[in-house]
C-alpha cells in the first residue's frame, strides 16, 4: 500500500503518515525484541498511587515520560491487563512518519495509536483521545513528547484529563541496567535481566470548569510530581 502522507484535506483533516513494509517489518522485530527482553527484567512496583492493588476499577490517563516508552507497554499488561483482559488502552503517537512505525508497534500490543502532536494534527489527536476516553479506554501520553524538552509537562495531558474527567496517574521507573541514549529525551534501553523499580505518583484530578490559571498550576504540580518519582 502506497504511503498516505500528511496532507489538509478540504474538511480541515490531516492524514497522519502510515508505515511503510519495511517499517512494520521493523516493528514486528521491536515488538519481538521488547518481549524476549522483557521476560527476564525483575519487576517491582511501589504504587503510591493507591491505584494498583489489583487494578483501578475505571479507566485512567497514565503519565509516562518519553524516555521510558520501552517497558510502558509491559508495565501496562503486568499491573493493570493481567487483573482486567477486557481493559483497552489508548496512547498519543506523533503523526510523522517515525510514528507510524511506533503506531504499529502498539498495535502489535494490541494498543489503539492516536495520531498527533503539538505541531501537526494535535487538535484532531485531542478530539480523538478524548472519544476514546469516552469509550471507556484508558489512555497513555507522555508529556514531554514528542520533541521535549525532556521532562518538561506541555498542556496536553492537562487538556485532556479536563475533558474527559479521567483521572492522571504519573509513572515512572528507575533500571539498574541500561543503555542512555544521547537523544533529547536521554532515551533509556534496558538490558537483559536488569531490575525495574516502578514508582506510581500523587494523582491529579482536573475539574472541567478549570480556568487557564488553575490548568497552569495543574500542570506544575503534575510535572512536580512527575520528576520527584523520577530516577535516572
Amino acid at each position: 500500500m502506497p504511503e498516505v502522507k500528511p496532507q489538509m484535506l478540504k474538511s480541515g483533516i490531516v492524514v497522519p503518515h502510515r508505515a511503510k513494509w519495511h517499517q512494520r517489518l521493523a516493528a514486528r522485530l521491536i515488538w519481538l525484541i521488547v518481549r524476549c527482553m522483557a521476560a527476564t527484567i525483575r519487576f517491582r512496583l511501589d504504587d503510591r498511587s493507591g491505584y494498583f492493588s489489583g487494578a483501578p476499577k475505571e479507566a485512567i490517563i497514565f503519565a509516562v515520560w518519553h524516555n521510558r516508552l520501552a517497558l510502558s507497554l509491559t508495565m501496562y499488561e503486568r499491573f493493570v491487563r493481567c487483573y482486567q483482559p477486557e481493559r483497552k488502552l489508548g496512547a498519543l503517537v506523533s503523526a510523522s512518519k517515525d510514528g507510524g512505525l511506533l503506531a504499529r508497534v502498539l498495535e502489535l500490543f494490541c494498543i489503539e495509536p492516536v495520531r498527533g502532536s503539538s505541531s501537526r494534527r494535535g487538535a484532531q489527536a485531542l478530539r480523538e483521545l478524548v472519544a476514546w476516553g469516552n469509550l471507556g479506554y484508558d489512555l497513555a501520553i507522555t508529556p514531554d513528547g514528542p520533541r521535549g524538552p525532556c521532562y518538561v509537562v506541555r498542556d496536553g495531558v492537562i487538556a485532556t484529563a479536563q475533558l474527559t474527567g479521567l483521572t492522571i496517574v504519573p509513572a515512572s521507573y528507575r533500571l539498574n541496567w541500561k543503555i542512555q541514549l544521547k537523544s533529547w529525551d536521554r532515551f533509556q534501553i534496558p538490558l537483559l535481566f536488569a531490575r525495574c523499580d516502578i514508582t506510581t505518583g500523587k494523582v491529579m484530578h482536573v475539574p472541567r470548569e478549570a480556568t487557564d490559571a488553575e490548568r497552569e498550576s495543574l500542570r506544575q504540580q503534575l510535572e512536580a510530581e512527575m520528576r520527584a518519582i523520577t530516577q535516572d
